[in-house]
């Protein structure tokens, strides 16, 4: 019996957020179980809403904040204070996200994090002992530099000058003064919520494993690559905490680098679910469940590697709870993320990726309704073995093909 259902999606890049997807999936459930009782737990993982559901999830506030933005012109952005009034929540994506670049102007090589640097520094102002960056949806690679430049860090190139925004001109990098960095930095807990196997340098660097999906071309890549090796080069040198790792530790490559960068002013890189999930109380309310169901974009190899899908099935199995993904796309290794039971992609038939994104919630919906009626179907079939004792006792023969 399906009485309880839990459904924990992240969102859906450029498309639907963490709570528009938990919402198209509860629609889907009701059109086949109108009297099961739906716990909507939308997750998430540090990107875009992350400010909103701590606030939501804590009795907090969003505070907005214009601030620059990836491009450079000023956004309307925010942070979130939560319930407990001493924590602030600076969610990356809502000054810096992919979702803030224009299409025509996606170049990670020019992009900034400077905004972040700014919400930050707004942070301060509140008087807050802890900040929680979240990281995820970035539309940066610039390593943090930016961040550091609106925290009062001067980069300077061999002839003095201060760099211009953007990762690119990382390679040109000659020293760093920390001088005038913001000395309440140092009064207050900087936490970054981050995906650990993100690293910043080498084949599995940020610049090579994202700078494509944020526009960069295979030339862009490999000079992104050389200059995020130059910043963790002179960061190291000139302002890290000793000890520090940028280079392959783990979550320095978060959201372009901007982990390596906070990780050099001190800040402690925490695996994000384990910093996140724990305001919504997820484990509780998975061990309550019939079926668990999450979805995100994409289920694919990448999946076990920090995304959301993973880690709902993780806990859910550790209650022993089925769970089912949906996905916008399915790739390769889509078959093989542990914990998940069933999965499916939404899309009915092949369409333009334009088109897909602005039919989101409406296939969403109708994905999760199909895959339903499939479930129910599958609890009404009789099993194979009842059917054999039924047939034993009544002394028929089975054929001789049945083993």
């Amino acid at each position: 019996m399906l009485n309880r259902v839990v459904v924990a999606p992240s969102g859906f890049k450029e498309s639907l957020s963490a709570e528009a997807a938990a919402e198209a999936i509860a629609t889907g459930v009701r059109r086949v179980l109108p009297d099961a009782e739906l716990d909507l737990v939308p997750l998430v993982d540090g990107g875009e809403g992350t400010a909103l559901a701590l606030a939501a999830a804590t009795g907090g506030r969003l505070v907005p904040v214009p601030a620059t933005g990836p491009i450079g012109e000023t956004v309307g952005s925010h942070f979130a204070l939560l319930g407990s009034g001493d924590t602030a929540v600076v969610e990356m994506a809502a000054v810096a996200g992919l979702s803030l670049v224009p299409r025509d102007l996606r170049d990670p090589g020019a992009t900034t994090t400077y905004g972040v640097g700014e919400l930050i520094r707004s942070a301060l102002d509140q008087g807050v002992k802890r900040i929680l960056v979240g990281c995820g949806d970035s539309g940066t690679s610039d390593g943090g530099a930016g961040a550091l430049q609106a925290l009062g860090a001067r980069l300077l190139d061999e002839r003095g000058e201060e760099l211009p925004f953007g990762g690119r001109e990382l390679t040109r990098l000659h020293r760093i003064d920390p001088r005038g960095l913001d000395t309440r930095l140092a009064d207050v807990e900087l936490l970054v919520a981050c995906n650990p196997f993100n690293v910043l340098c080498g084949e599995r660097g940020v610049a090579r494993v994202f700078g494509p999906q944020k526009g960069a071309t295979p030339e862009q890549v490999e000079q992104l690559s050389a200059g995020l090796e130059n910043w963790a080069f002179v960061l190291t040198r000139d302002v890290a905490v000793p000890d520090t790792n940028l280079r392959y530790g783990p979550g320095t490559g978060a959201s372009g680098g901007l982990g390596a960068g906070l990780a050099a002013l001190g800040a402690r890189l925490l695996p994000r679910f384990d910093v996140l999930l724990d305001h919504l109380d997820l484990d509780a309310r998975l061990a309550a469940a019939d079926l668990v169901i999450t979805a995100e974009g994409a289920l694919d190899h990448q999946t076990p590697r920090g995304k959301v899908p993973a880690e709902v099935a993780r806990r859910a199995k550790l209650h022993g709870r089925p769970v089912l993904a949906l996905a916008g796309t399915l790739g390769e290794g889509a078959h093989q993320v542990p914990g998940v039971d069933a999965f499916s992609g939404i899309l009915p038939a092949p369409m333009a990726l334009a088109e897909a994104l602005v039919r989101a919630s409406e296939l969403l919906t109708d994905a999760t309704e199909r895959a339903l009626r499939m479930i129910v179907l599958g609890t009404r079939l009789p099993l194979v073995p009842d059917r054999a004792v039924q047939a034993d006792l009544s002394g028929t023969q089975r054929p001789s093909s049945v083993r």
